[in-house]
């Protein structure tokens, strides 16, 4: 059982590619993508987005992103 206390998962998924180019979200191969993980809140996700955008800060080509995906499993809540 949840306890009522607890924050309210909202989950967020963390992941990235090499893009084919840098004017599109487009993977250069999608079996290469990093799929860094899922994270119960916004700010834990933002700290791993972080440590990946800057550990490939070298590559033009490389983006990370968050998707929140609480959104898309309740799409109705705000």
């Amino acid at each position: 059982m949840t306890d009522s206390s607890q924050n309210k998962q909202l989950l967020h998924l963390v992941f990235g590619g090499e893009l084919s180019n840098l004017e599109d979200v487009q993977f250069r191969d999608l079996d290469a993508l990093d799929i860094v993980g899922i994270f119960p809140d916004y700010a834990s996700a933002l700290v791993a987005w972080k440590g990946k955008a800057q550990a490939t800060v070298d590559n033009a080509h490389m983006r990370y992103f968050i998707v929140h995906m609480h959104r898309l499993l309740n799409p109705t809540e705000k």
